[in-house]
């Protein structure tokens, strides 16, 4: 009976294989860590750090201030030729696009940069200048301290990683944070629509 026997090893193995795997992957729902970040943020919202910040107007805030508004965040280092970019790009249409809700004074952007050392005041007024800013509700500003960025990264689950060329790879996204300081939702670059829609529903509107 030895192959009965190893038919019934394999089957064991491929149910309790199957089972950690489903664990893992959240239920078969996410095969990436990415998705399993979204997902783990939908479902137990993650408070985030009252971190102390500079902006780009050399004011130092922190990101409790922000309390009592929802919040639209990427992260950012300004000599980024790409991600970042199209990241100001979209800042840029979220400020004409949430424009009504910005002036009540509900919504706030900010561009967090993950490159403090080189991103002084001046350079995160550049880089707003560059992406075309409108000049009201959406702020740059740059961790003061490392223990401050490493809170920040940890709980948003920025990923930044050295290039070796003086620059970095890092992951992309708009992050929504609700006004009781919790990161409520994870949003692909390349889709404004998709947060528009989510502030706006929470705001009732």
């Amino acid at each position: 009976m030895p192959t009965l026997r190893a038919l019934l090893a394999s089957l064991v193995f491929l149910l309790v294989g199957g089972a950690v795997f489903s664990a893992a992957t959240d239920g078969f729902q996410s095969f990436t860590t990415e998705a399993a970040r979204r997902l783990a943020v939908q479902r137990h919202p993650a408070r985030i750090p009252a971190a102390a910040l500079q902006t780009q107007s050399g004011a130092h805030i922190q990101l409790s201030d922000f309390r009592g508004k929802w919040l639209v965040i990427d992260f950012i280092y300004t000599r980024c030729p790409s991600y970042c970019i199209a990241l100001g790009g979209e800042f840029a249409q979220l400020q004409d696009r949430l424009a009504g809700p910005i002036a009540q004074g509900k919504v706030q952007l900010l561009s967090i940069s993950f490159d403090p050392d080189h991103d002084t005041p001046s350079q995160l007024a550049a880089y707003l200048a560059h992406s075309r800013d409108r000049g009201h509700g959406w702020l740059a500003a740059r961790p003061i301290d490392p223990d401050g960025l490493a809170q920040i990264k940890r709980v948003f689950g920025v990923t930044v990683i050295a290039d070796g060329q003086g620059g970095y790879t890092h992951n992309a996204a708009v992050h929504l944070v609700d006004p009781r300081g919790r990161l409520v939702g994870i949003f692909d670059l390349g889709d404004p629509g998709s947060v528009e829609r989510a502030v706006l529903q929470r705001l009732g509107q």
